[in-house]
């Protein structure tokens, strides 16, 4: 016998996977999606299961996936663009193995936060907001930014041998 809970996806995701429409035409990245919402709206799901706005709720919750994926990606996009036009020298031929050294460095950097911050400067980097960050790590908004300006304060000192000059 299937619960409430199964029962609500079940109903639920051929009217999500329409909507996602809205977001993109590939079918795989429709499907995550969908499995994402349900995903992050487990927490709360059960409360709604009965309301009438649950479709909208569970829309919402898709389109912040959508809108943080598309960020991240934006971000990814212009650090890929900086780190190659930073290797790029006045026309001189691009250097992999130093661009790899470079990326060591950083993500190194990143692993050497303590776990707490680099959880929460993680968060950051892959686009949630600041209230999105503190709600999941249970800590006040005031906390999280304090915790972020940190740990770029601390990343921006250690990789600052990179800094142009």
């Amino acid at each position: 016998m299937k619960t409430a809970l199964e029962t609500t996806i079940l109903e639920n995701s051929p009217i999500l996977k329409r909507l996602a429409n809205n977001f993109t035409t590939d079918p795989f990245e429709k499907d995550d999606l969908v499995q994402e919402t349900f995903v992050r709206s487990l927490k709360s799901l059960e409360k709604f299961i009965h309301h009438p706005k649950l479709v909208s709720w569970l829309y919402v919750i898709m389109k912040n996936i959508y809108l943080n994926r598309y960020r991240r990606e934006a971000i990814h996009r212009v650090a890929e663009k900086e780190i190659s036009s930073n290797m790029q020298y006045n026309g001189n031929s691009y250097n992999s193995a130093e661009s790899k050294f470079v990326i060591s460095d950083i993500q190194n950097s990143i692993n050497s936060l303590s776990d707490e911050n680099y959880q929460i400067f993680n968060m950051y980097l892959e686009g949630f907001k600041y209230y999105e960050i503190a709600e999941y790590m249970n800590i006040k908004e005031g906390t999280i930014k304090t915790r972020i300006h940190t740990a770029r304060k601390i990343l921006k000192k250690k990789l600052q041998v990179y800094k142009p000059k």
